[in-house]
């Protein structure tokens, strides 16, 4: 990319009085720092940062303005004075970086989670987000007199840190949108009814968030995507209303409702998706407001992407949180003609580790959430140079290869197949999850450029590395030989393929193909759904009470819909005990009662995979080996995201990468 193809994202810009150097914003995203209810040094760390690496304008993400809907202690809030000196650290560092910095404010609503503090979301009335979550507390009017004074009180202590301005959410299902919605909305006070009253409360935020002299955004959905909910014509309309009211610094345009359904997929768009599948909503609302300051997001992937909104007339700024997050120096590279690392959109290590209230990271980026360590590594004196086998090319070996080359040693690659990507590259054959051969591609690619020496088609044996073989003489090997498939045969019943077999063979699988899937991952959903693309009848075989288990709730909403419109059958909780034929039988898991499928051309055994091991257990403790490490599936059976992590810990700390990962994540 050269700076020529983003030229219309390098123009400053001029947001509410703010300078801007650029076009290009990090929008509000959930990271997970946070401690008590405030910033940490890994909030300073991490957006300065982005902030260095050339974005324009950073809108952090959402602080919460009343205990209420804190839900963790790992979530932002500003309940009180005493957080303006952790909030000031954060404004200080990327305004020093250059970048302007604009503090969102918001109420979740009914969605806060209180398990851990064990209170009650508060939201227009008592129905929950999704079927078994926690039923909120309808707010009276005490309540709602409380929360607008929180966002005012909020708003001026942004101003005391230093923040450039403040954007009030207005969207994603939060509480203001949650009264501004009829399909969330069913009072019949002031605060309910008709669109006038439902709109009473934003004002009435807006006037106390505008008294303390910041300039003010509002951040929207577009489409609620829910029947019912507010449609692009009713948010029009409401961002109309309310710019005739105040005066507002931009209109930054989202979609989406915090709702158990297709509409919560939406926000965090992975890559099934495909490329900017809502750029259409900010070309609305600058068609409707042509001197009103828009800003886009979602799905755009690269810089280039974006600066086709600003240069079509679709938006004025346009934002990336998860490019930002897999590469930090977009704009910096971009300018100086060098190569970015990619979003691969699968959602694993940002909104998957959210689910699990752990700190966001990045299957590209192992350095998120611990930028100051990482730096003192690469920044610390260099390791007594050692020369380095890594066997196996998957994402574990070429990041382990890479990492190793950029300490100061001698790398070889060696890798049996001809080419590198390892299950990467097969998986990324799979309809929707073609974004996975960016995990491949980019690595290899970077390898080229670095001159490691690369061996394709070599197979390594252990007897290779021991003295007198033919690989002899390396100080340190990598082992990353990743993981095979296992295949559960059928006697007497129709054919088995395995993952790998499946993925290859995609075209010629016809009829009734019966999945197995007791891993509840994206292997098994994802071929499911390819070949119900290709005209298979699918029928997802599952173990456990849930479909897809392992896939983050963001994705699986909008995962399950394709799966129903294919006409993908899912039986839960049942297992294959055996066929017969073209029959296979299916027992339920809690009443012990079976049931045949009829007609099956073929079943795919999406099982249990087992650790490609065997370099490993033959070298470990043998006399006159090297000195072995093994990382990725070929340690453990897991995702790409624990490959790559490893791989870069392995190649860095060879010494001891355990105490290495330790000392890192005691520094983040």
């Amino acid at each position: 990319m050269t700076s020529s193809e983003i030229r219309p994202l390098l123009e400053p810009f001029s947001l509410g009085g703010v300078h801007l150097r650029n076009r290009v914003f990090v929008p509000g995203h959930t990271t997970n720092f946070g401690h008590d209810n405030r910033p940490t040094v890994r909030h300073v760390d991490y957006h300065a940062e982005r902030a260095n690496g050339g974005a324009g304008m950073i809108i952090t993400e959402a602080i919460r303005v009343h205990p209420t809907s804190a839900g963790r202690h790992i979530s932002l809030g500003s309940f009180d004075d005493a957080s303006i000196p952790a909030y000031a650290a954060v404004a200080e560092a990327v305004r020093t970086a250059g970048a302007a910095i604009f503090a969102q404010i918001m109420h979740a609503g009914r969605q806060a989670n209180g398990d851990a503090t064990r209170t009650a979301a508060w939201a227009p009335a008592g129905v929950p987000w999704a079927a078994g979550a926690h039923i909120p507390h309808a707010m009276g009017r005490g309540d709602i007199a409380t929360v607008v004074a929180a966002f005012g009180a909020a708003a001026r202590r942004m101003r005391a840190a230093g923040y450039d301005g403040v954007e009030v959410h207005l969207g994603h299902g939060h509480l203001l949108q949650q009264f501004l919605s009829p399909f969330t909305n069913t009072r019949d006070d002031a605060y309910g009814g008709d669109a006038d009253r439902r709109l009473r409360l934003t004002r009435e935020v807006l006037a106390k968030v505008l008294a303390q002299g910041l300039p003010v955004g509002i951040r929207v959905s577009a489409d609620e995507f829910l029947p019912g909910g507010l449609t692009p014509p009713d948010v029009v309309e409401i961002v109309a209303t309310l710019r005739a009211e105040f005066p507002l610094a931009y209109v930054h345009v989202s979609h989406s409702a915090y709702h158990g359904s297709y509409s919560l997929a939406t926000q965090m768009a992975d890559m099934s998706f495909g490329h900017a599948p809502f750029r259409h909503h900010a070309a609305l609302f600058k068609r409707e407001f042509p001197d009103l300051p828009v800003l886009a997001v979602c799905r755009l992937d690269t810089l280039a992407e974006a600066a086709e909104l600003v240069r079509s007339g679709d938006a004025d700024l346009v934002g990336l949180a998860r490019p930002h997050i897999a590469d930090p120096h977009l704009v910096r590279r971009a300018m100086a003609g060098e190569p970015a690392r990619s979003c691969l959109a699968c959602n694993q290590g940002c909104v998957g580790r959210l689910e699990a209230s752990l700190p966001i990271s990045c299957v590209v980026n192992p350095e998120v959430g611990a930028e100051r360590a990482w730096a003192a590594v690469w920044s610390g004196p260099r390791k007594t140079s050692r020369r380095v086998l890594v066997v196996g090319g998957g994402p574990a070996g070429t990041e382990a290869a890479l990492a190793a080359h950029r300490a100061g040693h001698e790398v070889t690659l060696a890798e049996a197949a001809d080419r590198l990507g390892g299950q990467i590259a097969l998986a990324a054959q799979v309809a929707g999850r073609e974004r996975l051969g960016l995990l491949a591609a980019e690595p290899a690619a970077q390898l080229a450029a670095t001159g490691v020496s690369v061996r394709l088609g070599l197979r390594v044996t252990a007897d290779d590395l021991l003295p007198g073989g033919r690989l002899a003489g390396y100080d340190d090997v990598i082992v990353a030989t990743g993981s095979r498939p296992l295949r559960r045969e059928l006697p007497g019943g129709p054919p088995v393929f395995d993952l790998w077999q499946a993925v290859r063979a995609l075209a010629d699988l016809r009829g009734t193909v019966v999945v197995r899937d007791d891993e509840g991952s994206w292997a098994a959903a994802s071929v499911a759904e390819h070949l119900a693309r290709l005209g298979a009848k699918v029928h997802l075989v599952v173990p456990t009470a849930s479909l897809a288990a392992r896939v983050t709730t963001y994705s699986k909403l909008a995962l399950t819909r394709r799966l129903g419109d294919l006409g993908v059958k899912a039986h839960l909780l049942r297992s294959v005990t055996g066929a017969d034929g073209d029959r296979v039988t299916l027992q339920d898991s809690l009443t012990g009662e079976t049931e045949e499928l009829t007609g099956v051309s073929a079943v795919v055994d999406a099982g249990r995979p087992e650790a490609a091991d065997e370099i490993y257990r033959a070298l470990d403790g043998q006399d006159g080996a090297p000195r072995i490490h093994v990382v990725g599936d070929a340690n453990a059976p897991r995702t790409a995201l624990e490959a790559v992590y490893e791989g870069r810990l392995a190649g860095v700390f060879l010494t001891d990468p355990v105490s290495g990962a330790t000392a890192l994540a005691q520094a983040g």
